[in-house]
């Protein structure tokens, strides 16, 4: 059982890793493929948003699909898909050919999501299950870490296509180890119907929301909410829903943690975005140079992570979870108050407050969702972490694009618009900072898990 165990581990954590390293490096590569395809900043932030919602759309249907007919065969389709849709961004002949691109890998990176902490949640018990989720989350942490110093360097000697190419053999070698290694199958719900319904109605609710605050588009938004208001009827009205909506209204350590979660995410995700394109048009730094310098937050986070994990197997989640929203919102606040004239040490200084911030609260807050739920819903409680982290980073993308499209409007960031480009960085992170402080009270109110 434990070779089992530290199979399943290995796997989970190898492609854990793929997609934030993906994430994460693409945001250092986005002022050559600006400059190549001639991007304004808003197609910009679609590149790096249609991979979010794609993934977003996804992930809570393939997180049902996965309980019904089998986690790993989902897992291993998914692995598939995103390497071709590495392939594809890699060759990418325009900008809206690699957004459409984009959309394939999300497609695939939604069904790891769904099933890696799933599988992972499925083979350890309670007990031990806060240090592996803190292992699997500092594999995510290793990516991130990773993507700014491989992206910048691959971008600078290589080009932009080269941060795509390379995830196509790591995501086949991932592939490969699934095939051989895991022999298992879990599926708790296999028998139950799938809802095609309101699998529907939650696409075009998430597509038409982010849409409408993207591009501004009130009538979008509108039709985003009334479809919203319509998922939660429909779906607390069926025997066999897509997303189980008693998870959220019986149980409050759930719903507050995914809520934490998501405004977690929302607050935090877009921090690499904006950094990058500072330190590369402000500071005038290459993407090897910017990338070392984005490097430090996530290793801060990927040293904390897994300890924040095993801490949370100890004493309550909600306290070590808490604390880390609290160091992450003073971080943000420190960041809106960035010009052309903040030093590096600062903003470097400042990335690793944030990184042991998030460090301590993604750990605890995982293993405080996975462990206040049954094991039938084990994969859609998975799901439903990765979509509150997915759609928290596309309300960051979006919330920034918003900022762009109001300070700035549909224009290339070249020296004339670099000080209204600084007020925009500047409002979006005091935005992010009073996001995160309410993040703190949806922390601490979820109540006692043990």
């Amino acid at each position: 059982m434990r070779n089992v165990k530290l199979t399943v581990l290995f796997v989970a954590a190898v492609a854990s890793f793929l997609t934030p390293f993906m994430g994460s490096a693409t945001n250092i590569a986005l002022p050559p493929i600006g400059k190549e395809f001639r991007a304004d900043a808003i197609v910009l932030g679609w590149i790096a948003t249609s991979y979010l919602l794609a993934a977003g759309i996804f992930s809570v249907p393939f997180g049902r699909i996965a309980d019904i007919r089998g986690r790993k065969k989902v897992f291993i389709v998914g692995l598939f898909i995103y390497s071709l849709g590495s392939l594809l961004s890699a060759i990418a002949p325009s900008a809206e050919f690699l957004i459409a691109f984009r959309v394939v890998q999300g497609i695939g990176g939604a069904m790891i999501f769904a099933t890696a902490i799933a599988i992972i949640t499925s083979v350890f018990p309670p007990a031990e299950r806060g240090k592996a989720i803190g292992i699997n989350v500092g594999a995510v942490y290793v990516g991130l870490s990773l993507g700014p110093f491989i992206g910048g360097y691959l971008t600078q000697n290589f080009g932009w296509r080269s941060v795509f190419f390379i995830n196509v053999p790591i995501g086949i070698l991932a592939l490969i180890i699934a095939l051989w290694k895991l022999k298992s199958e879990w599926a708790e719900a296999r028998g139950e119907k799938f809802d095609f319904t309101g699998s529907i109605i939650y696409s075009l609710m998430l597509l038409t929301i982010i849409y409408g605050l993207t591009e501004s588009a009130i009538h979008f938004l509108i039709v985003g909410l009334i479809l919203l208001l319509a998922f939660v009827l429909y779906e607390s009205k069926i025997e066999h829903p897509v997303l189980e909506m008693r998870l959220f209204k019986d149980n409050l350590t759930f719903s507050l943690s995914s809520l934490a979660a998501l405004l977690n995410y929302a607050a935090t995700f877009a921090v690499g975005f904006l950094l990058s394109l500072y330190l590369q048009y402000i500071k005038n730094l290459n993407p090897q140079q910017a990338g070392m310098i984005l490097i430090a937050q996530p290793v801060l986070m990927a040293i904390f992570a897994p300890f924040a994990g095993w801490l949370s197997d100890r004493i309550e989640p909600r306290i070590v979870a808490s604390a880390g929203m609290a160091v992450t919102a003073l971080s943000l606040f420190v960041f809106a108050g960035i010009d052309s004239t903040t030093t590096i040490n600062l903003i470097v200084a400042n990335l690793m407050f944030l990184g042991f911030g998030l460090g301590l609260f993604s750990s605890p807050n995982t293993n405080a969702i996975m462990s206040s739920v049954e094991r039938k819903f084990f994969g859609i409680a998975s799901a439903t972490v990765a979509t509150m982290r997915l759609i928290g980073q596309i309300l960051s993308m979006a919330l920034v694009m918003l900022v762009f499209s109001i300070i700035m409007g549909r224009v290339e960031i070249t020296p004339e618009y670099y000080s209204s480009f600084v007020e925009s960085v500047k409002l979006a992170f005091t935005i992010f900072s009073l996001l995160c402080f309410v993040g703190i009270f949806a922390s601490l109110g979820r109540g006692k898990l043990r």
